[in-house]
């Protein structure tokens, strides 16, 4: 197993009864993603979660909540991820050029979405946490960068 893990940032964003998210290949196969993806050197986890959902998917958003702390290990490529999630609202579609490994960015319902297949076990994890728990405040997340 790699080690350190990797650390990694996830956004949730709904808007009506639609979410954001983005497809991407992965192994040659189609899957869905939240607007995800690896903290940088320096970066808070802030930064990063809006860093991430601007180059994935041309939104700029505002976080709103923190979802949780999620541990997964992928057999696939024998790495251990920490995902840092929040849910955001949407802002403003800047109409940027997306991230050339995502295929897509697309609102899709939560029916849609079980329905395709997930990248990894927390994509659906997440969305379900953050619509079934009580709205916990960013300020549970102590950053000192």
């Amino acid at each position: 197993m790699s080690w350190p893990p990797h650390i990694t940032v996830a956004t949730i964003i709904q808007r009506n009864d639609k979410f954001l998210m983005v497809e991407e290949i992965d192994n040659g196969r189609r899957v869905i993603n939240q607007p995800a993806g690896h903290l940088e050197p320096g970066e808070t986890l802030f930064e990063a979660a809006l860093r991430e959902t601007l180059e994935e998917t041309g939104w700029v958003v505002e976080l709103l909540n923190f979802v949780g702390v999620y541990q997964y290990y992928s057999a696939h490529n024998d790495t251990l991820y920490l995902r840092v999630a929040f849910t955001a609202g949407p802002l403003e579609q800047t109409g940027i050029a997306i991230d050339p490994d995502i295929s897509a960015a697309l609102w899709l319902s939560l029916q849609e979405i079980a329905s395709l297949e997930p990248r990894s076990p927390l994509v659906l994890a997440c969305i379900h946490d953050a619509m079934q728990q009580p709205p916990l405040p960013l300020s549970l997340v102590r950053q000192f960068v």
